[in-house]
C-alpha cells in the first residue's frame, strides 16, 4: 500500500515526441504549475534581494508649494515632498552660487583704476555685464555694446576685469594679510589662440610631413640608443683586454709562493664579456680535470666553431691531455681567443659604420646638401657628423637617415668571397 501511494503522489508526465525541451520547459514548472501570463519574479535567486517591508507605518507626503531663491521675481511651484519637510528650505539652492564682483566707488576709480585707454562709462558697462552674466567672458563680448565703445576683445575684456580686481585686492587687504591675487596673462592667451588656430588650419600635407618627420625622430633616437650600446660594450671589452693583461704580466712577475696569499678582493675586476667565465667546482667529491676544460652553456654555438677554427688555424689541438697545467693553460687560450674574436667583433662593426658615413657624405656632398667638413671628418666645434646647410628640403629623406644601423661583420663576409676570416671590405670595395 505504501509503495503505491508513493506511485500515485509522484506521477511523471514524458515530454511529447517531437516537441523541444526548450518547449516544454516553458509549459510547466519544476512543481508542474502553469506558466505565468506576465514575467515574474517570485523566488529568489542569484543577485536577487527580497524586499524586507516592516510593520511601521509609511511617512506620508504631501502636495506643497516652494519657492526657488534663484528667482528675483517670486514664481511660486508646488513639488511632493514629505511632511516633516513642510516649511524648510528648498534643498537645491546650496547649488545657487554666485560671483561676488567687486563694487568701487568713485573715489576709489580715480584714485586706483583710472586708465586713459577706458573710461569710466565703458569700465562699469563691463562690470555690469560681468555682474550679470557671471564671468562668462564669451557671452559678455557678445553682449557687450560696441557701437557705443571702443571694439574690445575677449582678452582684453579679462585684462581689465582681473586688473581691477587685483588692484581693489590690494588697497583694501590689511597691512600683513597673504592674499591670493588673480592674474590674467593677456599675452599668453593671445599667443595660445594664435598657435591653436594655426594648428587647426594646417593643410593636409603639412599633417602627413608632421607625421613622417617624428616617426624619423623616433628611428634616429632608436638608433642613436643601439649605438651608444655598441660604445659601452665595446669599452667593456676593451677594459677586459687591458686588465687580462696586466694581470696576467703580475703572474708573471710575482713568485709562486706568494700567489695563494693574494686576496680576491686584491685583482682587478673583469667584466662578465670578457672570455669565457669557467664554472668553480668547490663541492665535494671526485672530480676529473676534463670536466674543467668543458665551455660553459653561455657561449654560444656560433663563438664555439669559431673558437674551434682559430684552434685549428693555431694548431692547438682540440681535446689535449688533461693535466693541471694544461687544463690552466688551455682555458685561458680559449677565453683570450673568445676575447680576440669579440673585440674583432667590434672593430669591424666600427669599420663598417665609418665606411658608411664616408660614402654617405661623399653623396650628399654632391647633392649640394651639406657643408664642409673639416680635416678628419671632424666640425670645428669637435663633433663628428654632418653639416646641414638650411633651406636645402630636397635631401630630406637621405639626411635624415645618417645615424643608419651598419650591418654585421658577417654579413658583410659572406658578400667577400675567398676572403680571410674576420676581414672587412675595403674602401674600393664599398656600395
Amino acid at each position: 500500500q505504501k509503495k503505491s501511494k508513493k506511485s500515485s503522489e509522484t506521477l511523471t508526465f514524458k515530454r511529447p515526441e517531437g516537441m523541444h525541451r526548450e518547449v516544454y520547459a516553458l509549459l510547466y514548472s519544476d512543481k508542474k504549475d502553469a506558466p505565468p501570463l506576465l514575467p515574474s519574479d517570485t523566488t529568489q535567486g542569484y543577485r536577487t534581494v527580497k524586499a524586507k517591508l516592516g510593520s511601521k507605518k509609511v511617512r506620508p507626503w504631501k502636495w506643497m508649494p516652494f519657492t526657488n531663491p534663484a528667482r528675483k521675481d517670486g514664481a511660486m511651484f508646488y513639488h511632493w515632498r514629505r511632511a516633516a519637510e513642510e516649511g524648510k528650505d528648498y534643498p537645491f539652492a546650496r547649488f545657487n552660487k554666485t560671483v561676488q564682483v567687486p563694487v568701487y566707488s568713485e573715489q576709489e576709480y580715480q584714485m586706483y583704476l583710472h586708465d586713459d585707454a577706458w573710461t569710466k562709462a565703458e569700465t562699469d558697462h563691463l562690470f555690469d555685464l560681468a555682474r550679470r552674466f557671471d564671468l562668462r567672458f564669451v557671452v559678455i563680448h557678445d553682449r557687450y555694446d560696441h557701437q557705443q565703445f571702443k571694439k574690445r576683445s575677449v582678452e582684453d575684456l579679462k585684462e581689465r576685469y582681473y586688473h581691477i580686481c587685483a588692484k581693489l585686492a590690494n588697497v583694501r587687504a590689511a597691512p600683513g594679510t597673504d592674499l591670493k591675487i588673480p592674474v590674467f596673462d593677456a599675452g599668453h592667451e593671445r599667443r595660445r589662440k594664435e598657435q591653436l588656430e594655426r594648428l587647426y588650419n594646417r593643410t593636409p600635407e603639412q599633417v602627413a610631413e608632421e607625421e613622417y618627420l617624428i616617426q624619423e625622430l623616433r628611428k634616429i633616437e632608436t638608433r642613436k640608443k643601439e649605438r651608444e650600446k655598441r660604445t659601452q660594450d665595446l669599452q667593456k671589452l676593451i677594459t677586459a683586454a687591458d686588465t687580462t693583461t696586466e694581470q696576467r704580466r703580475a703572474e708573471r712577475k710575482a713568485p709562486k709562493k706568494k700567489l695563494p696569499q693574494k686576496k680576491e678582493t686584491e685583482k682587478p675586476a673583469v667584466p662578465e664579456t670578457a672570455g669565457i667565465k669557467f664554472p668553480d667546482f668547490k663541492s665535494a667529491g671526485v672530480t676529473l680535470r676534463s670536466q674543467r676544460m668543458k665551455l660553459p652553456s653561455s657561449v654560444g654555438q656560433k663563438k664555439i666553431k669559431a673558437l674551434e677554427q682559430m684552434l685549428m688555424e693555431l694548431g692547438v689541438d682540440l681535446n689535449p691531455m688533461p693535466t693541471e697545467e694544461i687544463v690552466q693553460m688551455f682555458n685561458e687560450l680559449r677565453s683570450d681567443l673568445v676575447l680576440l674574436y669579440e673585440l674583432k667583433q667590434a672593430f669591424a662593426n666600427c669599420e663598417y659604420e665609418l665606411q658608411m658615413l664616408r660614402h654617405r657624405y661623399e653623396a650628399l656632398a654632391k647633392a649640394g646638401s651639406i657643408g664642409p667638413l673639416s680635416a678628419e671628418g671632424a666640425h670645428p666645434d669637435g663633433q663628428t657628423g654632418l653639416v646641414m646647410e638650411e633651406g636645402k628640403g630636397d635631401a630630406k629623406d637621405q639626411i635624415i637617415d645618417v645615424v643608419g644601423a651598419p650591418l654585421t661583420p658577417n654579413s658583410v663576409r659572406r658578400k667577400v668571397g675567398g676572403a680571410e676570416q674576420g676581414a672587412l671590405r675595403s674602401p674600393t670595395q664599398m656600395p
